[in-house]
């Protein structure tokens, strides 16, 4: 099943939860939802349901991850809808309606899909994107609608008293780099770095961990540094730049998939084959590296905190046959997930619903304050020595990562570079 066939079978799936989740939610605005306990009810949910809003790439380069963000929370509540619904703190037991939107990665599209969704929805969550979550965030505050569990590493949604109504997900992407940047200090060779990142804040955090874990590293060098905008189709003359240093290391904080393709093949017909970091939302084996030419590098690292269920070694693990399971089921994705997307909305899900078993009020402020409670929660597919933990301020959901090494099919844990 290609891609965007995949897409359009989940937004299939998704626009016929999206209209019962209006029509539920629409009854709460007018006054009329059942739900009493503790106070009136919030936009968004009954007695019987609630009803989630996103808004995420479903279109354009980053579609694969962006239609992730929706299969994986899709495939979580639609097993636990099937088996009657979520029991919440305050003694009901609801039904969990997702209303999914593409924004393309555009910011401004995201802000609209927003304002479309603030008012029938209980909370926005799962999509992906520094630039597009921000682009709602100061509206999502001054509404005060949960904006939580977002697929951005920028660390601004993690810090309750800029962002109140806001929760990150996935490791913040100073957390990203600094576990490279250790590891890379700690071989105790000497290396050369060179760096290229997106323009923004989210190339701006991986370098700024990277470069504070390799502060005082008498080992470690960076000897050149370029940027690329996220909007640009190629990067070809920044590599040529980049190759041209003899770097050892290639520090390639980059989101758009076909751009990091394009770099891997770029860097091999330059005949510059460093070792990588790439940052874990562009790390595909299938989707990525493999397509580039990856084998042909010394080594290929990025950091997770998710099983991959294409890996041989969770090939029987009981988490992951039940994930692909009422991942086909429920949300239609046939494949085996190329992106770790599924895999983190999947685990979104099973965070939600920790909090919701906490409520016990139907109040976003509640909800609020029920979320930002969880402790060494093991969602389901997280790695060992990896953990939700909403408890610390200025950290998302998820802060602690392992690295990994590429082989060739998938990736190893490793401890040592090189």
């Amino acid at each position: 099943m290609n891609m965007s066939k995949r897409s359009r079978s989940i937004l299939g799936i998704v626009a016929l939860g999206s209209a019962l989740a209006v029509t539920l939610a629409g009854c709460a605005r007018g006054g009329g939802s059942d739900a009493t306990s503790g106070g009136e009810a919030s936009p968004g949910i009954t007695d019987t349901s609630i009803s989630l809003g996103i808004t995420t790439p479903l279109s354009g380069a980053t579609a694969g991850p962006g239609t992730c963000t929706v299969a994986g929370i899709t495939a979580y509540f639609g097993a636990k809808n099937a088996d009657g619904g979520v029991e919440f703190g305050d003694g009901k037991t609801r039904t969990v309606e997702i209303e999914a939107l593409d924004d393309a990665y555009d910011p401004q599209k995201a802000k609209a899909n927003y304002d479309q969704l603030k008012d029938s929805v209980f909370a926005m969550t799962a999509g992906l994107g520094t630039p597009t979550n921000r682009a709602y965030r100061e509206a999502a505050i001054a509404d005060e609608v949960p904006q939580v569990l977002v697929m951005t590493g920028d660390p601004i949604f993690s810090e309750t008293e800029e962002s109140p109504w806001q929760l990150g997900f996935v490791p913040i992407y100073q957390n990203e780099g600094e576990a490279f940047g250790e590891l890379l200090a700690a071989s105790g060779e000497d290396h050369t770095v060179a760096i290229l990142a997106q323009n923004d804040d989210y190339g701006e955090g991986y370098v700024e961990g990277f470069k504070e874990a390799i502060e005082g590293a008498d080992n470690i060098e960076v000897v050149k540094e370029l940027t690329y905008e996220a909007t640009d189709t190629a990067v070809d003359a920044q590599l040529t730049e980049l190759a041209a240093s003899g770097a050892d290391v290639f520090f390639n904080a980059m989101s758009i998939t076909p751009l990091v393709i394009s770099s891997l093949q770029k860097a091999q017909q330059l005949g510059w084959t460093p070792s990588w970091f790439l940052p874990s939302n562009t790390s595909s084996p299938s989707a990525i590296l493999q397509p580039g030419g990856a084998d042909a590098f010394p080594g290929v690292y990025s950091v997770s905190f998710a099983k991959a269920p294409a890996s041989p070694v969770f090939a029987d693990d009981e988490d992951v046959q039940a994930f692909l399971s009422q991942l086909k089921e429920y949300a239609d994705y046939q494949d085996m997930p190329a992106f770790p997307h599924c895999m983190w909305s999947y685990m979104v899900g099973a965070t939600l619903e920790q909090a919701f078993a906490e409520m016990t009020e139907p109040t976003r402020d509640n909800f609020m304050e029920a979320l930002r409670s969880i402790a060494d929660f093991q969602a389901p597919l997280m790695l060992d020595g990896t953990a939700v933990d909403t408890t610390v301020d200025g950290q998302p959901a998820v802060s602690s990562v392992v690295v990994q090494k590429y082989n060739g099919t998938g990736y190893t844990t490793v401890e040592d570079f090189g």
